[in-house]
Parts: C-alpha cells; structure tokens; sequence
C-alpha cells in the first residue's frame, strides 16, 4: 500500500497554476528578513535579492519576528496604531 501511494504521488498534474505564478519576495518589514517562494499575490514593487529581480511583498510580521515563534514578545506600533485605537474608543472607557 504504502509504495503504490509513493508511485501516485510523485505523478504532477501539469498546468494547474494560474499564468501569474511566479517566484517572488516576501520580506518582513519589522526586521528585513527576506526569502523568496512562489505566488500569485500582486504586486507593483521590485526588489533585487541574491542578484536577480523579483516583485516584492511586504509583510508585516513572518516567522522570523513572530512572537510564537522567537519566543520574545514585542509590540510593532506601525503609524501609531494602538494610539489611534485608545483615542477612537476612550469614551467608551470612561465609563
């Protein structure tokens, strides 16, 4: 059972992809962690990496700066987030 599941598995359905799959860069804008993998995502960006031209997409948090996974928590404030959230709804914690 077990090899005839292998010899199916390594059969690839050929042109399941839509046309706009291509390598691209995620990069992490907390900590300029890039690495680069297939996607469909848009983007109007480029980036050279490793010398060669890829389109970029900018992330706000991956694996290298999420706190699950560095075990060290930090609070990112992108446009003073949290302090536009406190004005918004200070009325309602005065109550």
């Amino acid at each position: 059972m077990h090899l005839e599941f292998l010899e199916k598995a390594e059969i690839m359905k050929k042109d399941i992809h839509p046309d706009n799959y291509r390598e691209v860069v995620f990069k992490d804008m907390g900590n300029d962690y890039m690495f680069v993998t297939r996607s469909c995502a848009p983007s109007e960006e480029t980036i050279e990496f490793e010398g060669t031209e890829y389109p970029l997409i900018k992330l706000d948090i991956s694996h290298m700066s999420h706190p699950f996974f560095t075990g060290v928590q930090q609070f990112v404030d992108t446009a003073g987030r949290i302090d536009k959230f406190k004005s918004r709804y200070a009325k309602h914690l005065k109550k």
